[in-house]
């Protein structure tokens, strides 16, 4: 079994390990997170150090993986995805036994798929993704890079989504829709139409 080093011991950390433990492929070596939650716990994994030492940390462990959250903005995710990558770090796919992913799927690195999520045949989606808990990403679906598909969403069949975007709980998209890169969809929305990049939906009302 592998050491695996996960990086942010937040919320969504926990949800990770659970995921993790019950893959049960890596053995979590430590967390690392900022200085001022040294030697906290997290589910009984400690966060052992900060991100200054990173460079260090990848001549001894191989595997790394991106536990911070991400709802506003991918931001983050993205900054210490790269970080990590130019240090040559290896970033695996982390797959929930409960989740049933098609073997005519393709997940690329740093992605997780959590518990009860199905993915379905010629889905393909991005590296360092949050794929969360329940939600059904259909057939032909494209999700780029840095993406959340947040819990019980549903993604319907041939549906592309650009990079860096947000789709909320219990929101569904409209089949062989375009949804651009960044976008911020709301929490139990329906999305029956294109969204361009960068925008928010549904979209502000104008209070006048």
């Amino acid at each position: 079994m592998e050491d695996l080093i996960l990086f942010g011991g937040g919320g969504h950390c926990r949800s990770c390990i659970d995921v993790i433990e019950t893959e049960n492929i890596f053995r979590i070596a430590g967390i690392v997170d900022i200085k001022e939650k040294l030697h906290q716990k997290v589910l009984g994994y400690e966060i052992f150090t900060t991100e200054d030492d990173l460079p260090g940390l990848v001549k001894k462990f191989r595997y790394f993986f991106i536990t911070i959250g991400q709802i506003e903005s991918a931001a983050v995710r993205i900054d210490k995805f790269n970080r990590l990558k130019e240090l040559d770090a290896v970033f695996p796919v982390i797959i929930s036994p409960r989740a049933h992913v098609s073997k005519h799927s393709v997940i690329n690195e740093g992605t997780i798929i959590m518990h009860n999520v199905i993915v379905n045949a010629g889905a393909q989606i991005g590296r360092n993704c949050i794929i969360n808990t329940g939600a059904i990403i259909e057939h032909d679906v494209v999700i780029g890079d840095h993406c959340h598909i947040s819990t019980a969403a549903v993604i319907n069949g041939g549906t592309k989504i650009g990079a860096e975007t947000f789709i909320g709980s219990n929101s569904a998209t409209k089949q062989y829709i375009g949804i651009g890169e960044g976008v911020f969809a709301k929490s139990g929305v329906t999305v029956p139409f294109d969204i361009r990049a960068y925008s928010k939906y549904p979209p502000k009302k104008d209070k006048n």
